[in-house]
C-alpha cells in the first residue's frame, strides 16, 4: 500500500466522521427546537432552587396549595403530626430548632416509603391511622440509620467537631450506664409508641448541619430544602459553600417528581399545619 493511497483512505475516513457528527449535531438542534428532547424529572435536578410555581395546583382564597397536600397520604400525615403534636414540639424545643423544619424530613422518609407500598398503605397503614415505620437499612418513622445517629451522638460529645454544639447539648442522648447502647439506640429510633427520640435525632440532626456551615461561613437555618436535602443523604454530604445545590432521592408524587429537597422546601413554607407547628 502506497504512503499516496493510505493517506487518501484516512483522509476519507475523517470526512465521513465529521459529517456523522454534523448531522447528529443537526439532529440534536432540530429536537431542542421542538423541545422533543424535554424528559420529566425533579426541578431541584434542572435548578439550584425551586421554581414552587412548578407544582402548585391553583390558589384557593390566594393560598397556593400543592400537590402533595392533596393526597391521602399526607392526609394521614397530617392526622399524626397533629396527634404526636406535643411530642413533635418537645423534640423540637430540646433540639433548638422548628418543628416544621423536623417535619421537613421526615415526609421525605414516610411519602417515599408509601409511594413504593400503595396497597400496604391502603390495607394497612391508612385504616389504622399510623406512620410506617421503616426496618431495613434505615429505621423507625424517621428512616434514620444506626451509624447516622451514632454519629450524632458522637457530635454532641466531640468538642472539636464542626458539628459540636456545645456543652448545654452534650447530655441530651446520654445512655444509662447499665443498658446495651446499642439494642437502646435501635429501641429509641423505632418506638413507634413514644417517636420523641425518632423526631430528636431528626432535630438535632438538622442542628448539627445548621451548626457546621455557620462555623464555615454560611448560614443554612433558613434554607429548609438544603437541610432536608442533607438529611437524605447524609453527613458526609455536607460540604460548605456557596451556592449549595439541593436535591435528594426522587419521589413521584400523583405523577410529578419532586425530591427531599422539595417537599422540605414546601411544606416548610406552607399554611399545612401552621397553627399547631411555627416556623
Amino acid at each position: 500500500m502506497t504512503f499516496k493511497f493510505f493517506f487518501s483512505k484516512v483522509f476519507k475516513v475523517f470526512v465521513y466522521l465529521f459529517a456523522i457528527i454534523g448531522i447528529i449535531f443537526t439532529g440534536v438542534f432540530i429536537a431542542m427546537q421542538f423541545s422533543l428532547l424535554n424528559v420529566k424529572g425533579a426541578v431541584s435536578e434542572r435548578n439550584t432552587y425551586f421554581n414552587l410555581n412548578n407544582k402548585t395546583s391553583p390558589s384557593v382564597n390566594g393560598v397556593a396549595k400543592y400537590v402533595w397536600a392533596d393526597t391521602d397520604q399526607w392526609n394521614l400525615m397530617k392526622e399524626v403530626f397533629t396527634r404526636d403534636q406535643d411530642i413533635i414540639n418537645k423534640a423540637a424545643k430540646d433540639a433548638d430548632v422548628s418543628p416544621r423544619l423536623i417535619l421537613s424530613g421526615v415526609i421525605g422518609e414516610q411519602f417515599r416509603f408509601f409511594n413504593n407500598q400503595r396497597e400496604s398503605f391502603k390495607q394497612y397503614f391508612e385504616p389504622l391511622k399510623i406512620l410506617a415505620s421503616l426496618s431495613k437499612v434505615s429505621f423507625g418513622i424517621a428512616g434514620i440509620k444506626p451509624k447516622t445517629a451514632g454519629l450524632i451522638e458522637e457530635h454532641l460529645k466531640d468538642q472539636k467537631s464542626s458539628f459540636y454544639l456545645g456543652p448545654q447539648m452534650e447530655h441530651i442522648l446520654d445512655y444509662d450506664p447499665e443498658v446495651d447502647v446499642e439494642e437502646e439506640q435501635m429501641n429509641r429510633i423505632t418506638n413507634v409508641k413514644d417517636p420523641y427520640y425518632s423526631y430528636l435525632y431528626v432535630g438535632l440532626f438538622m442542628k448539627q448541619i445548621e451548626s457546621q456551615w455557620v462555623k464555615s461561613g454560611y448560614d443554612v437555618s433558613d434554607k429548609p430544602e438544603v437541610l432536608a436535602t442533607l438529611y437524605n443523604l447524609g453527613f458526609p454530604h455536607s460540604l460548605p459553600g456557596p451556592n449549595p445545590q439541593a436535591g435528594g432521592a426522587v419521589i413521584n408524587i400523583a405523577g410529578v417528581d419532586y425530591t427531599f429537597g422539595d417537599l422540605g422546601y414546601e411544606f416548610y413554607h406552607s399554611n399545612e399545619l401552621a397553627d399547631i407547628f411555627k416556623p
